[in-house]
């Protein structure tokens, strides 16, 4: 249930952060100049929340990276790493950037204030993505198997890299016909699945306390519990925001009815 809830917290404060637009509030600054106010600081909640649920994936990253430019013993564990290091090189990078870089996506004022740098990031995160799903989809097909996973797992793996790579697929064709809604929701579908590995240490840390080391089943399980909480959470900020799109939309047209 804490993992649950830490990725809700995480997931419904970017949506509010999306959502919150201030535009009196937007020209009032650019007149005054730059300030710090309550509506600033809260909109960094978001990036915040995002940052804190993409340490423990980064760290151990970093911490892999760190093993294979140096001497570390080669272990059953790690073996696989060492014998064909360029693969996971390629998705420690890849991942640690699109989680980070991400997660400042979700910053409305710094969308509104630099779209220029907005739409940069972006062009950075589409490769980032796409590198970081199909370098995991290359290892899980052709590195040997590692202790305490199984075939289940193997599938999820696959299952959630191809859709991955569907996901920023699609969100970056939506965005080149000018579809912003759909750009936004499949974008946001996509960094939910690569965030997953912040939310599968949630639910993976309570069983390991609980009852020691997972099984095949129990692993597999925990793992796909990550994947879908982060899935279930960005459906609900999607349908949340095309409900508010669309009362917005009413509200217009009853406004020019009415005039």
């Amino acid at each position: 249930m804490y993992a649950v809830h830490l990725t809700l917290t995480a997931w419904y404060t970017a949506y509010t952060r999306l959502r919150a637009v201030d535009v009196p509030a937007l020209r009032l600054q650019r007149k005054k100049g730059p300030t710090v106010t309550s509506s600033t600081r809260r909109e960094w909640l978001a990036p915040a929340a995002l940052l804190t649920l993409s340490i423990v994936p980064v760290v151990a990253g970093t911490v892999r990276l760190t093993e294979l430019a140096g001497s570390a013993p080669v272990e059953p564990e790690n073996a696989r790493f060492f014998a064909t290091p360029e693969p996971a090189v390629v998705h420690i990078v890849a991942a640690s950037v699109y989680c980070l870089l991400g997660a400042f996506q979700f910053a409305p004022g710094l969308r509104r204030r630099r779209p220029g740098w907005h739409r940069a990031a972006g062009l950075a995160l589409i490769p980032c993505g796409i590198a970081a799903a199909l370098s995991g989809l290359w290892m899980t097909v052709s590195y040997p198997q590692p202790p305490g996973d199984g075939p289940l797992l193997t599938g999820f793996r696959l299952m959630f890299g191809s859709a991955m790579t569907g996901s920023i697929a699609l969100g970056f064709a939506a965005v080149r016909r000018r579809d912003i809604a759909r750009h936004r929701a499949w974008m946001i579908r996509g960094y939910a699945i690569g965030l997953g590995a912040g939310t599968q240490a949630l639910t993976l840390a309570p069983w390991i306390l609980a009852f020691g080391e997972t099984g095949e089943l129990s692993r597999a399980l925990l793992m796909l519990a990550g994947w879908l909480i982060n899935l279930a959470v960005a459906e609900h900020v999607i349908r949340r925001q095309k409900s508010r799109t669309r009362r917005t939309a009413q509200r217009a047209r009853d406004v020019r009815v009415s005039a």
